[in-house]
C-alpha cells in the first residue's frame, strides 16, 4: 500500500497490499493507483493526455458506433481468459457485428475494499495483453472502491467506438426467406468453461473458453463482398436466444439441423450431466452470421481461412413464419421450438 513519509511515497506492495477505500477517494493513493497500475498497463499517447476525456483524432468518413458492456463474471479467472480481457473482448465484438472497425475503448472499474492488488494487477495486465493485440487501445477510465462486502471483487465496464465504413449496413431486421443461418465455430465452450470452473466439475478434458476478438475474422468476411444480412455474438442465452432476437426483429421464422449444428464433445457431455442445453449457453469468441443463399460457400470459406473460424458450419435457414418461431429438426427426424431463454441458466458468465 501507499504510504506517505516527509513527501516520500512507497511504491505499491502488489505482491501483498490490497485496495482500500482511499485508492477511490480523488487523493493522492487513488492517484498513485492510476499510474502505477492502470496507467503504465495500459499506456499510449491518448491516455498519456491525463485528461478527464481522451483527446482523439477525426474518425474520417463513415458512421460511428458506439457500445457499453458491464462485466461481473464470476469467477474472476477461468480456463481461457479472465474478467480482464473479456471485457476488451465483449465490447470489441459488440462494435465489430455492426460492421464497424473497432477504434478506441475506455475501461471503468468499481473495486472492492480489500481486493488484493496482486489479482488487479493480472486482471490490468491481461486487459492491455488484449487490447493490444486487438489493436485496439483503452484511452480513458474511472475507479471506484466500495466498501468491503458491498461488491465482489471487480466490475468492470468498457465501451467502445468504431466507424463502419461506407456501403456496410448490417441489422437485426434484415433476414430475409431463404438466408442461411451460418456459426463461426463449436457452441458454449465459454458458459461451460465457467460453469465446471465455478462448480469444481473434474471433467476428464478441460474445457475452455473460446473468448476473442472478434474483428479480423469480421473483417475477412466483409472483405469478401458477400451478401450479408446480419451478424451477432452470441453471449449471454447463446444461439437460441440470439436467433429468437433476430427472428422477431426481421418477421421471419428460422428452422435449424440439429446435426449440423457444432458442439465439443467435451461441452455436449458437460450439459448433459448438468442438464443444460448448448443451445442457450453463452460463448465469447463466435459469430452468427446471416447470410444470402447464393454467398453462403464464399463466406464458409472465408470463416475457415481464419483461426477462429475453422469449425465453422450452416446451421439453418430462414424462412417465412408469421408467428416468428425458431423451431430445429432433431437428430432424431423430429422437430421441436426453441423458444426464448426463460429465467437466467447460467448467472454471472460475462
Amino acid at each position: 500500500m501507499s504510504e506517505v513519509r516527509k513527501g516520500y511515497v512507497r511504491a505499491l506492495d502488489i505482491k501483498h497490499g490490497r485496495v482500500d477505500m482511499s485508492h477511490g477517494s480523488g487523493g493522492r493513493a487513488m492517484a498513485q493507483l492510476i499510474e502505477e497500475l492502470f496507467a503504465r498497463a495500459f499506456d499510449n499517447d491518448y491516455l498519456r493526455q491525463g485528461n478527464d476525456g481522451a483527446l482523439l483524432p477525426a474518425a474520417g468518413t463513415g458512421k460511428l458506433v458506439m457500445a457499453t458492456d458491464s462485466h461481473v463474471v464470476s469467477p474472476l479467472f477461468f480456463p481461457g481468459g479472465d474478467i480482464g480481457c473479456l471485457s476488451v473482448h465483449g465490447t470489441i465484438n459488440d462494435v465489430a457485428v455492426m460492421g464497424a472497425k473497432p477504434l478506441y475503448l475506455s475501461a471503468g472499474f468499481i473495486l472492492e475494499e480489500g481486493f488484493p492488488l496482486s489479482d488487479l494487477q493480472r486482471i490490468v495486465q491481461s486487459m492491455a495483453a488484449a487490447a493490444k493485440e486487438a489493436g485496439v487501445p483503452i484511452v480513458t477510465g474511472d475507479t471506484k472502491v466500495v466498501e468491503q462486502g458491498k461488491g465482489d471483487g471487480v466490475f468492470i465496464t468498457t465501451t467502445g467506438v468504431g466507424v463502419v465504413p461506407e456501403g456496410i449496413e448490417l441489422s437485426g431486421d434484415r433476414a430475409r426467406p431463404g438466408d442461411r443461418i451460418l456459426v463461426s465455430g463449436n457452441l458454449g465452450d465459454h458458459g461451460m468453461a465457467i460453469m465446471a470452473q465455478r462448480e469444481s466439475l473434474g471433467f476428464t478434458s478441460a474445457i475452455v473458453s473460446d473468448t476473442a476478438a472478434l474483428h479480423g475474422l469480421i473483417a475477412e468476411v466483409l472483405a469478401t463482398g458477400a451478401d450479408i444480412r446480419v451478424l451477432r455474438d452470441p453471449t449471454r442465452g447463446g444461439l437460441a436466444t440470439t436467433l429468437n432476437e433476430i427472428a422477431k426483429q426481421s418477421g421471419v421464422g428460422m428452422m435449424l439441423q440439429e446435426p449440423a449444428i457444432p458442439v465439443h464433445p467435451e461441452v455436449a457431455a458437460a450439459c448433459e450431466f448438468l442438464g443444460l442445453d448448448p443451445l442457450y449457453v453463452a460463448n465469447e469468441g463466435k459469430l452468427v452470421l446471416i447470410v444470402a443463399e447464393t454467398d453462403v460457400e464464399k463466406v464458409l470459406s472465408a470463416l475457415r481461412a481464419h483461426p477462429l473460424g475453422r469449425n465453422a458450419a450452416m446451421v439453418g435457414a430462414v424462412h417465412e413464419d408469421p408467428q416468428h418461431f425458431v423451431q430445429m429438426t432433431t437428430g432424431f427426424g423430429g422437430r421441436r421450438i426453441v423458444d426464448w431463454l426463460s429465467g437466467e441458466q447460467l448467472p454471472r458468465i460475462c
